[in-house]
């Protein structure tokens, strides 16, 4: 019975071990990556949250234009107290009443003000999607610089299979004596440079996999496994067709932000200008007397208007119109600047993304080039054709072209990411 017992115990561990291993994994393509972070991602939440704030904002501004109702219930005792009045005391009885008043205040400033809401909320909706697409955007970077970082550690891994391979050929050819021991240690000391670029590259492997976990908002400890390829994502053709996109500058989530900016600064004048308007104000008074004394001669039920119109505030209303002018004045110099900046970004993005092109395209050239020399050399070393340092020369030759090639890559992929941005692709 107790074997059993323990044999339930185990696999109810085994399968809770197996279940939150499941848990602290995530498969991953990009655009799954893309769409995990927009709802994990903590500054999403917050673009999100700030969302609601504006509506309720609005409905705050709103709701001040509405009657205001409020419920009072008195209670006054006099303890006993009798009034003296002409040679008569006249007892002061307990009183209580309950009452309810609604009231309600509108002014040209009120108005102006609740359309300042709805104003505020599509500023928080566009400052979402610019949350939005930047976080897409430094999802695609890091998830491609990972994929190229592993490309180059499985490049840096067969090369050093490669190396590893002529430096046990090297000693065993010291052994025979066929060649000298200074042969054998330059290849040595290429072994080893070599060692130590593949652990640095598993280093910035791991340091991006630890930006990928913020970005997606998952645990320090969740295991990330990527399920695209570098060849998947890279895309030449579609890069090229970016150049011929036009630049709309009303598409811009920047230029957009920018516009919503002066309308806000506009209202603002306009608010600041109501200050000389007149405000409005009505109130109803119902009271329901429950205890109340003889000489109680106040009115159930009262109704009041109240017209206040300002008339003098020794130039306080003038100050701030004035500085509400100067404001929106700036607000729209910010959008022609910005408007201006983003004109030369585009013409500077697409510069860039030619150049990382032809980079990209005479990388991928030298990168046959110098596998084709190393290869050759690697042959004549083993036939004795030629020198360890020929074969040293040559292995770095290579690794740089590798490293150049990647380089290339991600300059180019990161070169169409950010036109993409500026055209809100």
């Amino acid at each position: 019975m107790n074997k059993k017992v323990l044999m339930i115990l185990c696999n109810v561990v085994i399968l809770h071990n197996c279940l939150q291993g499941q848990n602290d994994t995530l498969q991953l393509s990009m655009k799954e990556a893309e769409q995990y972070a927009i709802e994990h991602n903590y500054s999403m939440k917050n673009a999100s949250i700030d969302i609601k704030k504006a509506e309720a904002t609005k409905w705050y501004a709103i709701s001040t234009m509405l009657p205001q109702v409020t419920g009072t219930l008195d209670y006054t005792n006099h303890l006993g107290f009798e009034l003296e009045m002409m040679g008569m005391k006249i007892p002061m009885n307990p009183t209580s009443n309950v009452t309810v008043q609604a009231s309600v205040a509108i002014s040209g400033a009120q108005i102006v003000s609740a359309t300042l809401g709805n104003i505020a909320k599509e500023m928080a909706h566009t400052n979402y999607q610019k949350t939005e697409q930047t976080t897409k955007t430094q999802i695609r970077t890091v998830y491609f610089s990972i994929l190229a970082m592993e490309n180059t550690l499985e490049l840096l891994g067969k090369n050093m299979e490669n190396m590893l391979r002529l430096d046990t050929f090297a000693k065993q050819a010291v052994t025979v004596g066929i060649s000298e021991q200074t042969d054998a240690d330059q290849i040595s000391i290429q072994v080893s440079s070599l060692q130590n670029n593949v652990n640095s590259t598993r280093r910035s492997v791991e340091m991006l996999y630890n930006s990928l976990r913020l970005l997606l908002g998952t645990s320090v400890n969740t295991e990330i496994h990527l399920t695209e390829k570098l060849e998947d994502i890279l895309n030449v053709e579609n890069a090229n067709k970016l150049l011929d996109e036009h630049f709309s500058l009303t598409n811009n989530l920047d230029y957009q932000l920018t516009e919503q900016n002066v309308t806000l600064a506009k209202k603002q004048v306009r608010i600041n200008e109501w200050a000389y308007g007149p405000t409005l104000s009505a109130y109803y008074q119902y009271k329901e007397k429950i205890q109340t004394t003889e000489f109680d001669m106040n009115p159930p039920q009262v109704f009041g208007l109240t017209l206040n119109v300002p008339i003098f505030s020794s130039g306080s209303r003038l100050a701030k119109v004035n500085e509400a002018k100067c404001a929106y004045k700036s607000a729209v110099n910010t959008m022609e600047m910005v408007s201006e900046q983003l004109k030369v970004q585009d013409r500077q993005l697409r510069y860039n993304l030619r150049s990382h092109f032809e980079n990209y395209e005479m990388q991928r050239k030298n990168i046959d080039v110098s596998q084709r020399v190393f290869n050759s050399i690697t042959n004549k070393y083993e036939q004795g054709y030629a020198s360890s340092m020929d074969l040293t020369n040559s292995s770095i030759n290579l690794i740089t072209a590798q490293s150049n090639y990647i380089q290339a890559m991600l300059e180019l992929v990161n070169a169409q990411i950010e036109l993409e941005k500026l055209l809100n692709k």
